[in-house]
């Protein structure tokens, strides 16, 4: 199976706007990510998954910067983004990330192949339960199955938030959630850049 990590990615964020491209160490965080992320030993790509806002084109200057693919969608249909970012490199497997995580860890997301790939599932993430420091999260799901989910809802909840049609219709996919064994406070630590106090 073709192996695709996406990274949702965009300068305006509410939140803390244009995030993703604040300097960590000389390089702006998406690149931190990025550097992370071409550790994954199961994976076969990445792809940034931005907008087509005007404001976003220096996120498509640094996909084109560091080599990695990049494609450009909705703004609000994040969904239908991370779908045909998917689709358009040719993704089998898609490992879901967002890009406020610069700390996320390949070992982990290995993990997660490893787990999906030898279970009989629709859905392998570590989101379902907070047993990881927020900012390690990783999603994992056959193409196939987020084209199913577009094809079912146009709540515009779904259509923001990638993968929650998936989990919170157990009765049609079947979901598995792996735990990190930590203590339970580590379910409580933010390794994520989403805020001005992160």
């Amino acid at each position: 199976m073709r192996t695709i990590i996406t990274i949702e990615a965009r300068m305006r964020s509410t939140r803390l706007p244009g995030k993703v491209l604040m300097p960590i160490l000389g390089e702006p965080m998406l690149y931190r990510m990025i550097e992370r992320l071409r550790r994954v030993r199961r994976a076969d790509g990445i792809v940034i998954a931005t907008t087509e806002h005007p404001a976003d084109d220096p996120i498509v200057a640094l996909a084109e910067r560091v080599g990695v693919g990049c494609h450009r969608g909705s703004e609000e249909d994040v969904l239908a983004r991370v779908l045909g970012a998917a689709q358009g490199a040719g993704a089998d497997l898609i490992v879901e990330t967002t890009a406020d995580c610069p700390l996320i860890d390949p070992g982990v997301i290995d993990q997660l192949l490893d787990t999906f790939r030898t279970n009989k599932v629709d859905y392998c993430a570590n989101v379902l339960a907070p047993t990881y420091p927020r900012g390690l999260d990783a999603q994992v799901f056959p193409t196939s199955v987020l084209a199913d989910v577009a094809s079912r809802t146009n709540d515009p909840a779904d259509r923001e938030h990638v993968s929650l049609y998936i989990y919170e219709h157990p009765e049609r996919y079947r979901l598995l959630n792996v735990a990190s064994g930590l203590p339970p406070a580590a379910g409580e630590l933010r390794l994520t850049v989403d805020t001005p106090e992160d």
